[in-house]
């Protein structure tokens, strides 16, 4: 077995790669010198900043900001270093099976490129292969069974209904979905209207899940559709901002009707931002 690196040296070379990280988690979490807050933590605590980092990754590619991006990803790594990290100190893995697991299934689930299968598909022919092979992975199961139930809810809609449309339970086309969307809005009033406020939650759950079956039909991703859509408010709104600032006023100081006229303004603006000067 070769020797081992120096642990205090190795934290601190800029080329420690992989090694260095590992040594600064355990580095953290010793219990005589490590950090407190690092050592209070456990899956549970931290699994919400795993979360957390996953949507800076995507929210620094929507932004094509590459150099925050290269922040991001290590953000995100850490957090499967930290996790390993507990559980090699649990006795249950160490980083070393994470990255034996994941190579093992890239190799397994790609037979056309690592195996003797033919690369020559189709990206739909190889999803579905995909597919094939994770359930193969899972053996009997539930059709819906798998779907993790940490997922951002949109996304979970959206996996759930293509688990069952694979066995058939699903609308042939938009125009079904789109009528269902009708149905559940005109429910989501009655039951603003006649029911309690449970009932409300429950018929606004059941629009939005419609709305991610909709989303699916026209193959766009509903998470993505509305960190744009949320996106744009921010945009939208921080211009109505500076216009009052430049009247010396602040949005509480003005009101609906003049901000709407500011948005639309605002619109326009960005409108006119996209169209090719000719």
């Amino acid at each position: 077995m070769p020797p081992q690196p120096d642990p205090q040296s190795l934290i601190h070379d800029p080329d420690g790669g992989l090694p260095r990280l590992r040594a600064i988690m355990a580095r953290l979490r010793d219990p005589e010198t490590g950090c407190p807050w690092d050592l209070e933590q456990d899956f549970a605590s931290i699994a919400p900043y795993t979360i957390e980092e996953a949507y800076e990754v995507a929210d620094a590619i929507d932004r094509q900001d590459w150099r925050e991006l290269r922040g991001e990803l290590g953000d995100l790594l850490f957090q499967s270093v930290f996790h390993a990290q507990m559980a090699e100190e649990a006795g249950h893995f160490d980083l070393d099976d994470v990255i034996r697991s994941i190579s093992d299934k890239m190799i397994a689930r790609h037979p056309h490129v690592f195996g003797t299968e033919s690369r020559d598909k189709s990206a739909a022919q190889q999803t579905a292969d995909w597919e094939a092979l994770k359930a193969a992975e899972r053996g009997p199961a539930r059709v819906l069974d798998g779907v993790a139930l940490g997922l951002p809810a949109l996304m979970r809609a959206v996996k759930l209904q293509k688990r069952a449309a694979r066995v058939g339970f699903d609308w042939p086309s938009t125009d079904q979905v789109v009528a269902k969307i009708t149905e559940e809005a005109a429910e989501l009033v009655e039951a603003r209207d006649t029911l309690s406020q449970a009932e409300v939650t429950e018929e606004f759950g059941d629009l939005l899940f419609v709305m991610a079956n909709l989303a699916r039909h026209l193959n766009v991703d509903p998470e993505a559709a509305l960190r744009a859509a949320n996106a744009k408010f921010t945009r939208r709104f921080q211009r109505i901002e500076d216009w009052l600032a430049e009247a010396g006023r602040t949005p509480a100081e003005s009101d609906l009707t003049e901000m709407d006229v500011l948005w639309d303004r605002a619109k326009a603006e960005e409108k006119a931002s996209r169209t090719p000067i000719e």
